[in-house]
């Protein structure tokens, strides 16, 4: 690295390093040490093995982490003072201190990362829904420009994708859609997209060529790694069957292969149709609803820390998290971070990352 490049590497690990230190302040870390210490105290404490293990975990946890933040935080200004200090025409110093940023930079990518996504289930696969709102025929064909956008996304992310169900618009898109995203962090990424998402466009399907508005509401659930974390009595389920609906193959709509589930203490309803096997749509089904329950169960759980955030609001104007502008110019702007840009084309083929760190770091210094 040449003087300029080490100097630009410098100011992307201090700005990475105010959000490490603010997501896992000294001051927070001792004191949430100090509570579960005194936790361990209480004469009960290990009557309960569970949390005994949790608690022993977590501390271990805790230790390590504030550690490493001293760590990093260490060499970063040792760097920093040497390289004030060095002759740009030392090459021995100046190869010795590129050396040294390239380790400490993938130190501090590793704890950014680390520090925004610490989400109970922010290392889990996803399940994305997508429904769409106020707008008709358009709100539909939105609906099915976000399917494409997000699995372009999941594509240049690493991530699988899989349609678990959907319906088609009566004339064009898609009234709804369901796809399941397995890959490390699939959650804690794309809850980012949880919300309202605005167009406005020139409507293709307008003769008159007017400018419509459309939404469409993106809902975002963790996939849990294992049936036992969320329990679901029989007794709570009403699952009816019925002929699929959509494209499928051959067979697939001459059975009642589709599933509709419904839990009856919360009212949620979950569908699946797109395997030809009822079985396989039923174990789809409840895959979704355990995911739904588990992000109902860790809202309430985390009420006040907003780890699980973006309560979806009625799909409508002035409810919108995202909007996307085509004319009378072009612009994405995120109305919670207020990140924008005016590349919509890039954006609609899936380069939405920097709205997604964005709306992370924010939302985590927030708390």
């Amino acid at each position: 690295m040449d003087a300029l490049e080490i100097a630009n590497n410098l100011k992307q690990i201090e700005k990475k390093l105010h959000d490490i230190n603010v997501v896992y302040d000294e001051q927070k870390i001792n004191s949430e040490k100090n509570k579960l210490l005194t936790e361990q105290l209480e004469p009960e404490f290990y009557s309960d093995q569970r949390n005994v293990q949790y608690v022993g975990q977590r501390l271990n946890f805790l230790e390590k982490t504030l550690q490493t933040v001293k760590d990093i935080n260490s060499q970063y200004s040792l760097l920093k003072d040497l390289f004030a200090e060095c002759d740009e025409n030392d090459g021995s110093m100046m190869q010795d201190i590129s050396s040294e940023l390239v380790t400490l930079n993938n130190q501090v990518e590793k704890m950014h990362l680390s520090a925004l996504l610490n989400g109970k289930y922010d290392k889990n696969n996803a399940i994305l829904s997508i429904q769409a709102g106020a707008g008709g025929t358009e709100a539909q064909d939105w609906t099915e420009m976000l399917l494409r956008m997000y699995l372009r996304y999941c594509e240049k992310q690493g991530f699988a994708t899989e349609i678990l169900d959907s319906q088609s618009g009566e004339e064009a898109g898609l009234k709804s859609v369901v796809v399941a995203v397995k890959g490390v962090n699939a959650y804690g990424y794309l809850k980012a997209e949880k919300g309202v998402h605005r167009l406005v466009r020139i409507s293709p399907f307008d003769s008159n060529a007017r400018r419509h508005t459309s939404f469409a509401s993106v809902e975002v659930m963790p996939e849990l790694e294992n049936d036992t974390e969320i329990v679901i009595p029989e007794t709570d389920l009403r699952i009816d069957t019925f002929h699929a609906g959509g494209h499928g193959g051959q067979g697939v709509n001459t059975t009642d292969s589709a599933v509709r589930i419904k839990h009856l203490p919360t009212g949620i309803i979950v569908t699946c149709q797109n395997e030809r096997s009822q079985i396989q749509n039923k174990n789809n089904a409840l895959n979704v609803l355990r995911g739904k329950l588990a992000e109902l169960e860790e809202q309430k759980r985390l009420a006040d820390t907003k780890d699980i955030q973006g309560t979806l609001k009625k799909i409508e104007w002035g409810s919108q998290i995202r909007s996307y502008v085509f004319c009378p110019y072009t612009m994405c702007k995120d109305h919670r971070t207020n990140y924008e840009t005016s590349d919509i084309d890039r954006v609609m083929d899936g380069d939405i990352q920097d709205f997604i760190d964005e709306y992370l770091r924010q939302s985590k210094l927030s708390n």
